[in-house]
């Protein structure tokens, strides 16, 4: 066991082995399909004892969505590095590919749980995500690389919404991990908007 997950106390830890195992029922059974108790049985206690948890099924799912979006963020987090001005394609295929180990945000993502993809957009996650591409907008425009006639904040507003429609998409097609033609041309006027031109004649 993970070494700081041991200096937990025991219900921080239940809390958590709920959460792990409500990824992974609500990811392969949906928030209808899944219930309580086959968590509760995952995790080797009562179902009575994960409301001392969660209040409701819809609580366990929320907390379970957020951890696994919030996993998932992180993961294009850490391919932004100093120099990232725009390379929307590596972000787009980083989230892509790691649909693959974040069920439950796949589900939410294709459109099977309702209207909880928007839960996505409020995450503390996807807003440190949002600062850091701002930040990198900002820099960019002080070097010349981007347009210094785009607000940073409204452009990366727009951007990271086009990327999760992308992704949406992407998914709901079955585009899988593979950048197609159309998912460049997306990923072209994504460059296009913030590129600087060249120079006018």
């Amino acid at each position: 066991m993970d070494a700081v997950v041991m200096m937990l106390s025991k219900g921080e830890r239940t809390r958590l082995a709920l959460i792990d195992a409500a990824i992974r029922r609500f990811g392969q059974d949906g928030s209808r399909g899944a219930s309580v108790s086959d968590v509760a049985r995952d995790v080797g206690i009562t179902p009575g004892s994960v409301y001392a948890y969660f209040p409701s099924k819809q609580e366990l799912f929320l907390a379970a969505l957020d951890a696994d979006a919030e996993c998932l963020i992180e993961r294009a987090i850490e391919v932004i590095g100093p120099e990232f001005v725009s390379d929307w394609a590596l972000l787009f295929t980083t989230l892509l590919s790691a649909l693959d180990e974040h069920p439950l945000a796949r589900r939410v993502l294709l459109g099977e749980e309702g209207t909880a993809a928007d839960r996505l957009l409020v995450l503390p996650a996807e807003a440190r995500l949002h600062d850091l591409l701002v930040e990198r907008l900002r820099v960019a425009q002080g070097r010349g690389l981007v347009r210094s006639d785009v607000d940073p904040e409204i452009m990366i507003d727009g951007l990271t919404t086009l990327l999760m429609a992308l992704l949406i998409a992407a998914l709901q097609t079955g585009g899988g991990a593979i950048v197609d033609d159309r998912t460049r041309g997306v990923i072209a006027v994504l460059d296009a908007s913030l590129h600087v031109g060249p120079p006018e004649r």
